[in-house]
C-alpha cells in the first residue's frame, strides 16, 4: 500500500540532456544522444570505415574471381591473370573492381567537390549557357510557386540588398545551391542533410570571415538564408518516401491516443487548471505545439516549441508562486503533449533535426527546449504501469479501455494525488464533465423559465391590445363625433362702417 501510495515524480538529470561525448552541447535522440556537430563526424567515421570494408571485400572477390578463372583454365593465378590482361588489353582496368573502387571514390569526393563547387571562384565566371541551364531547372522560379515561397523570396532579396557585394555573392550561391539539390531528389534524407549542413557550415565560414568574427550578424544572414533555401526544399525533404517517418507518426499518433486516461495528477505536473491564467497558459502552449506542423522553416517549427515551453513555465509559477525548476518542467511538456496529440510530430521533430541551422539546437534555449521534446516523446513511447505507479494489471485494463481511472479510490481518496497538496484530488476529466453536465441543468431550467415569461409576455400583449380596442370603442359610444360645418366669411365683412377707420390717402404735390 505504501508503494501505491508514493509518488516518485518524472525526474531527468540536466546531465543527461548533454552530449555523450562531453562536449557541453545539448544531445538529441534521434542523434544517439550526440549534439549535431559530435553526431556528424561520428557519421562521417562510420561511413568511411563503411567505404573500407567494401573496398576491402571488393578486393577480396576480385582474388576469388581470378583464382577461380585460372582454375578452370588450369594455370597458375598471376599466369591467368597477366595473360587475361595480355588478350585484352586495358581489360583490367574496367573489372569490377576497379568499377567498385571508381565508384566509391566518386562517392568520397562528391560531397567535397560539390561544396567547393559552390564556393570556388570558376562558379563565379560561370557561362550564360549553363546559367541558363540551371535556370530552367531552379525550383526558385518555378511558375507554379506559392504565394508564401514569392515572398519569402522578396523579402530575402530585400535583406540582401542591405549587404551590397556579399549579398549579390550570398543569392548566387543559394540559387546554385537549390539547382545541385534539385538533382539529387532520389538521394536518402540523411544524404540530403548532409548536404545542406555542409552548405550552412560553408557559408557560416565565408560569413564569418567576411563579418570579422561578428557572430550576431552571421546568425541574422543564415536566419535568412535557412528561411530561403528550406521554404523551397520543404515539399522534397519534409517527411520524403525514402523514410519511414510518416509510420512513426502513425504509431506515435495512436499511442497518444491510447493514453487519453492519464491525468495531470499521475504524472506530477505541478499546474492547477482550475486557475484561469492556468488554464489559459495550458490552452495557448497546446496551440502552439499544434501549430508547429504549419511551419515551413525549422526555425519557425523550433519557435512553436520555445512558445509552447514558455508558456508552460507561465502557468507553472503562477500555481506554485514561485520561478519553475527544470524537473518541474519535463513532467508538465509531457502532459501538453499527450493533450494535444500534435499533427505529424516526429516528422516535425527529424526536420528540425536533419535540417535546422545546428548553432541553434546545440546551445541557448532553443536547443533545450527542444531536447525536452525529443525526452517528452521518448518517454511517451516506453510509458508503462511502473511510470505511472500503477499495477500492470490496471495498466492493461485503461490501455484496452476495459476500465477508467475513478475519480475516488476504495479509501475516499485520489491515489495518485501529488504530495502535499491539501485536499483529495479528484480525477479532472470526471470533475470537468460533472460541471458541465451541473451547467447544462441549469441552462435547461433558465431556458424554461424564460419560454414561460416569454409566453406570458404574448398573452399580456394580446389582451392589452383588446382591452384598449374595446375602451376605444365604448368611448366613441358614449360621446359620439359631431362635426360642424364652418362659416367662410371676410376678415373685415363686420366693419365696413366703422368710423375708426383712417381716412383715404390724398396725394400731395411739391412745387417744383
Amino acid at each position: 500500500m505504501s508503494q501505491r501510495t508514493e509518488r516518485r515524480g518524472i525526474h531527468v538529470d540536466q546531465s543527461d540532456l548533454l552530449c555523450k561525448k562531453g562536449c557541453g552541447y545539448y544531445g538529441n535522440a534521434a542523434w544517439q544522444g550526440l549534439c549535431s556537430k559530435c553526431w556528424r563526424e561520428e557519421y562521417q567515421r562510420v561511413r568511411q570505415k563503411q567505404i573500407q570494408d567494401d573496398w576491402a571485400l571488393a578486393e577480396k572477390l576480385q582474388r576469388e574471381e581470378e583464382a577461380a578463372y585460372a582454375s578452370s583454365h588450369g594455370a597458375h593465378p598471376q599466369s591467368a591473370a597477366s595473360t587475361a590482361q595480355q588478350q585484352h588489353p586495358g581489360h583490367a582496368s574496367l573489372g569490377p573492381f576497379s568499377k567498385f573502387e571508381e565508384k566509391k571514390t566518386n562517392e568520397k569526393t562528391r560531397k567535397v567537390t560539390t561544396v567547393k563547387k559552390f564556393f570556388s571562384p570558376s562558379s563565379r565566371t560561370a557561362s550564360k549557357k549553363e546559367a541558363q541551364e540551371g535556370k530552367t531547372t531552379s525550383p526558385s522560379i518555378s511558375r507554379h510557386a506559392s504565394f508564401d515561397t514569392d515572398q519569402v523570396s522578396k523579402d530575402f532579396v530585400d535583406f540582401l540588398k542591405n549587404l551590397h557585394k556579399p549579398g549579390r555573392e550570398i543569392h548566387k550561391q543559394c540559387r546554385a545551391f537549390l539547382v545541385n539539390m534539385s538533382s539529387k531528389k532520389d538521394l536518402g534524407a540523411d544524404e540530403l542533410s548532409e548536404c545542406v549542413q555542409d552548405f550552412y557550415q560553408n557559408m557560416a565560414d565565408r560569413l564569418m570571415s567576411h563579418f570579422k568574427g561578428s557572430s550576431e550578424s552571421v546568425e541574422q544572414v543564415m536566419d535568412q538564408v535557412e528561411k530561403y533555401i528550406m521554404t523551397r526544399l520543404y515539399k522534397s525533404v519534409f517527411c520524403p518516401e525514402t523514410t519511414d517517418d510518416e509510420k512513426k507518426d502513425l504509431a506515435t499518433q495512436n499511442r497518444i491516443r491510447a493514453l487519453h486516461w492519464v491525468t495531470i495528477q499521475m504524472l506530477c505536473v505541478s499546474m492547477d487548471e482550475e486557475v484561469p491564467e492556468v488554464s489559459e497558459n495550458v490552452v495557448k502552449a497546446i496551440t502552439d505545439i499544434i501549430k508547429m506542423d504549419s511551419k515551413k522553416v525549422p526555425r519557425d517549427k523550433l519557435a512553436c516549441v520555445t512558445r509552447c515551453s514558455k508558456h508552460i513555465f507561465s502557468a507553472i509559477r503562477i500555481t506554485k508562486n514561485e520561478p519553475a525548476s527544470a524537473d518541474d518542467f519535463l513532467p508538465a511538456l509531457i502532459y501538453i503533449v499527450l493533450k494535444a496529440n500534435p499533427p505529424r510530430l516526429q516528422s516535425n521533430i527529424q526536420y528540425i533535426t536533419r535540417f535546422c541551422n545546428p548553432s541553434r539546437l546545440m546551445t541557448g534555449e532553443d536547443g533545450y527546449y527542444f531536447t525536452n521534446l525529443c525526452c517528452a516523446v521518448a518517454f511517451i513511447e516506453k510509458l508503462d504501469a511502473q511510470s505511472l505507479n500503477l499495477s500492470p494489471e490496471e495498466f492493461e485494463r485503461y490501455m484496452s479501455g476495459q476500465a477508467s481511472p475513478r475519480s475516488l479510490s476504495s479509501e475516499g481518496e485520489w491515489p495518485h494525488a501529488a504530495p502535499g497538496v491539501g485536499a483529495p484530488a479528484t480525477n479532472p476529466v470526471l470533475s470537468q464533465l460533472n460541471h458541465n453536465l451541473e451547467l447544462l441543468s441549469g441552462l435547461c431550467s433558465r431556458q424554461e423559465a424564460l419560454m414561460e415569461a416569454a409566453q406570458s409576455l404574448q398573452a399580456d400583449l394580446l389582451s392589452w391590445s383588446e382591452s384598449v380596442q374595446q375602451e376605444v370603442h365604448d368611448i366613441l359610444e358614449k360621446y359620439p363625433l359631431e362635426v360642424t360645418p364652418a362659416k367662410v366669411s371676410a376678415i373685415d365683412s363686420n366693419n365696413t362702417n366703422n368710423e375708426n377707420l383712417p381716412s383715404p390717402i390724398k396725394p400731395q404735390v411739391f412745387a417744383g
